[in-house]
């Protein structure tokens, strides 16, 4: 047995070289009462103040209230500060349409962070350890996982340290033999038809070690390796993202960015544009990333969208991908002749001459049929404009003309057969420039708030 906890040690000390004041969540069963020990002696002499903290999930009556009083007590005999909370999990789970383990271990973890926060603790420790790390990886094996998956529990995140996920169950009973420490045991964990998580535990792990008693040690080792090339992959991600074009509410990458990514990169730096535009990765699945990337295979040229979950809504759009929160009402339409269309802030009507003010596109050479459409301005589109010594793009003659990103959102672009023609205030591409007549004239009539016609 490991009875020095060296991994333990080295995480801990890595994190607060001085020590520091830290949480620790006690239920009273075994592994938390050894962290709970753990941080008390080997903690106390290395600078860690402790608090413990114990959840009361209210589902097992009596017992549950017989586990928070364990816990009380014992940190009382042992002068450690001690914090209580309760939540109707139940309840929760009926509200929101949860499994009572996810519902419980939502309440569980908000009472850890505010009393983290109430305590001035700078870090929450959980005794999660190796065979819970191997449950992890066998319970989403069986329910379907990627690579993140099988990586088992992370030794930290979002401020939660778990310094036991290299020792086994087996290795911390030995170290509370040792020590004396007890604890008590909740009865349902001995139940396999209570969760699939006990199944896999009383049932699938004692199987797999009947094959190879080291399982769970090989299984973790596997889960770092995995851990080492999953970092990888999502440095590679951030770097291929790091420069998309991010305003409140709205990311933009290009789909040229996305394709130049090999196949494993890609549902990453979808995952990389969730997390620019704030709401997170929670949720958004294989089925989701999926059905994005494979948005750009359905357009026939054109725009296709998709909405997702916390709102969002992708957009593909001529070679760009837009991922926004906001309602985005402004989507590609075709211009029929002599038909106005009321597009965002404007009227547009195709002509086949000069009237008014507009765009004007050079005469259809013979047997060619344009389709002319009004769409989004796309930042990374680029125009060639008359005197220019090349294409510059969308953004950057924005900018030159001082126009801001939400009135160039809102600008008619202007689409022949698929290609970028025009954008009303900037101008027409050289390859679309009337040499006399027009053979096309897009005639466009902004609104003002009175409802009359400014031109």
């Amino acid at each position: 047995m490991r009875s020095d906890l060296t991994a333990a040690k080295a995480l801990l000390q890595a994190e607060f070289p001085g020590g520091g004041r830290v949480l620790c969540a006690v239920s009273g069963g075994l592994d938390s009462m050894c962290l709970l020990h753990f941080m008390t002696t080997w903690g106390a002499e290395n600078g860690f103040s402790v608090t413990a903290a114990h959840f009361n999930h209210q589902l097992r009556g009596e017992d549950a209230d017989r586990d928070e009083s364990f816990v009380r007590d014992w940190c009382a005999a042992h002068g450690i500060p001690f914090a209580a909370g309760r939540g109707n999990v139940r309840s929760l789970a009926e509200r929101e349409g949860l499994s009572a383990e996810e519902a419980a271990r939502r309440l569980r973890y908000a009472f850890l962070r505010e009393t983290a926060k109430e305590t001035d603790c700078a870090a929450i420790l959980t005794a999660h350890h190796a065979d819970d790390s191997a449950e992890t990886m066998l319970l989403n094996l069986a329910r379907g996982t990627g690579l993140k998956g099988l990586c088992g529990i992370p030794a930290k995140r979002d401020g939660i340290l778990r310094p036991f996920l290299s020792v086994t169950r087996a290795e911390l009973a030995a170290y509370a033999a040792v020590h004396g420490v007890p604890h008590i045991e909740d009865e349902t964990n001995a139940d396999p038809d209570a969760a699939a998580r006990n199944l896999l535990r009383l049932q699938v792990l004692p199987l797999l070690k009947e094959i190879n008693p080291r399982v769970v040690e090989h299984m973790n080792a596997t889960a770092e390796q995995l851990n080492v090339l999953d970092r990888s992959l999502e440095e590679d991600a951030r770097r291929r993202t790091a420069h998309v074009e991010r305003r409140e509410g709205r990311v933009t990458l290009s789909w040229e960015t996305l394709g130049e990514a090999p196949w494993s990169v890609r549902p990453r730096m979808l995952l990389q544009l969730f997390d620019l535009l704030g709401v997170g990765r929670k949720d958004i699945g294989a089925v989701h990333l999926d059905a994005i990337l494979a948005m750009a295979r359905h357009t026939g040229g054109g725009e296709s969208r998709l909405s997702l979950p916390h709102g969002v809504t992708a957009r593909y759009s001529r070679g760009w991908l837009v991922l926004e929160t906001r309602p985005q009402t402004l989507t590609e339409a075709v211009l029929l002749p002599g038909q106005p269309l009321r597009w965002g802030d404007y009227t547009l009507t195709l002509l086949d001459r000069r009237i008014g003010d507009g765009l004007a596109l050079r005469p259809r050479k013979e047997k060619e049929s344009w389709r002319i459409a009004v769409g989004p301005c796309m930042p990374g589109e680029r125009l060639m404009l008359p005197g220019s010594n090349g294409g510059r793009s969308i953004k950057r003659l924005c900018i030159d003309r001082h126009i801001s990103l939400e009135e160039r959102d809102r600008l008619p672009a202007i689409y022949a057969d698929g290609r970028l023609a025009a954008v009303w205030k900037l101008g027409v591409n050289q390859t679309f420039l009337p040499e006399g007549e027009p053979g096309r004239f897009i005639q466009i009539i902004k609104e003002t708030e009175e409802n009359n016609y400014e031109k």
